[in-house]
């Protein structure tokens, strides 16, 4: 599990490789990753885009921006939870990704939450430390 906090929010993600999903004949290795966003602050907040910076072991990083999260924009109060769960392909067994959540509280003021980096590691795979 790998967590980070900003601002009183909360960001924990555990990842997990899908071996049925990959093809490592094909260059096609696959992860889930849950993510948990807990609010522990006193103002309820929205999540209203993402951005990551994933990275494989070959050195390839590929940048996503989109609105929100699942196709969704959370509203968080104060003690709330919002999980979800996405996936990401790489062609090689192992990468990390790390990003941001931009937020926005009831005031309309907006501010970037972190995700932690976390690595993407196969099980066939050794885990690779740079």
């Amino acid at each position: 599990m790998y967590r980070a906090v900003t601002n009183d929010i909360e960001v924990s993600v555990a990842p997990r490789f899908l071996e049925g999903e990959s093809a490592p004949e094909r260059n096609r290795f696959v992860w889930a990753y849950a993510i948990t966003i807990r609010n522990h602050g006193s103002e309820t907040v929205q999540l209203l885009s993402r951005h990551w910076l994933i990275t494989s072991a070959a050195g390839q990083t590929q940048e996503v921006r989109g609105p929100g999260v699942v196709g969704e924009q959370p509203v968080i109060p104060p003690g709330g939870v919002f999980r979800y769960t996405s996936g990401v392909p790489l062609t090689t067994p192992s990468g990390i990704m790390r990003g941001t959540y931009e937020m926005v509280n009831q005031k309309g003021e907006r501010f970037d939450i972190a995700i932690p980096a976390f690595s993407l590691d196969s099980e066939e795979h050794p885990r690779v430390v740079n």
